[in-house]
């Protein structure tokens, strides 16, 4: 009735297999997940380039009078701005000129751009990764199309985009041949007032 020699539980073999197998499989499920979130961040930065883009050139209709102060005549970024202006033009009780306008707005949309309006413990938090903007247009500042180029540090390496120059032979801030350098290049008509 009972048999001595049917095999019972598994070999030593069978385990180390069967643990070799587990083991690539869960090696390949924790490399998906880094490639996952490298893409995830990455798709992450560039929307908050749209979304700032698309500030900037909301800032500019709304002050359309004075277009030409808002190109700033050199990059945007990394605190290229300075301090923030004399006039708050935000505060109710400010009475700002187009002018100041116009040099508040790059100034506090700098700040986004650097994350400076999130912080923990003092330090950005928000924002894109060692960011550069670059904003052209019409000569004299009038009704025309401008473009704004927005230029971030990438998590991994890649070729350097030739599609704008902005932020690009910045030395380490995007690697030694930019190939950590991202662009997003938006292309806007802005009637002039």
């Amino acid at each position: 009735m009972y048999n001595v020699n049917k095999q019972q539980g598994f070999s030593l073999v069978e385990v180390l297999v069967t643990l070799v197998i587990t083991t690539i499989a869960l090696l390949g499920s924790i490399s998906l997940q880094v490639v996952s979130k490298r893409s995830v961040y990455d798709a992450m930065q560039r929307t908050s380039a749209a979304h700032l883009a698309n500030d900037l050139f909301s800032r500019m209709r709304a002050n359309s009078t004075s277009l030409v102060n808002y190109i700033p005549g050199g990059t945007l970024g990394q605190g290229s701005r300075g301090v923030a202006p004399a006039s708050d033009c935000l505060n109710a009780a400010a009475d700002c000129t187009d002018i100041q306008l116009a040099g508040y707005d790059l100034w506090q949309w700098e700040q986004h751009l650097d994350g400076q309006q999130e912080q923990v413990n003092n330090n950005p938090v928000g924002g894109l990764m060692s960011a550069t903007a670059c904003l052209i247009g019409p000569a004299g500042g009038g009704s025309g199309n401008y473009q704004l180029a927005i230029a971030w540090r990438g998590r991994t390496g890649l070729a350097n985009p030739a599609i704008n120059a902005c932020g690009a032979g910045a030395g380490v801030l995007y690697g030694a041949n930019d190939e950590f350098r991202r662009v997003l290049v938006i292309d806007s008509f802005i009637a002039a007032r």
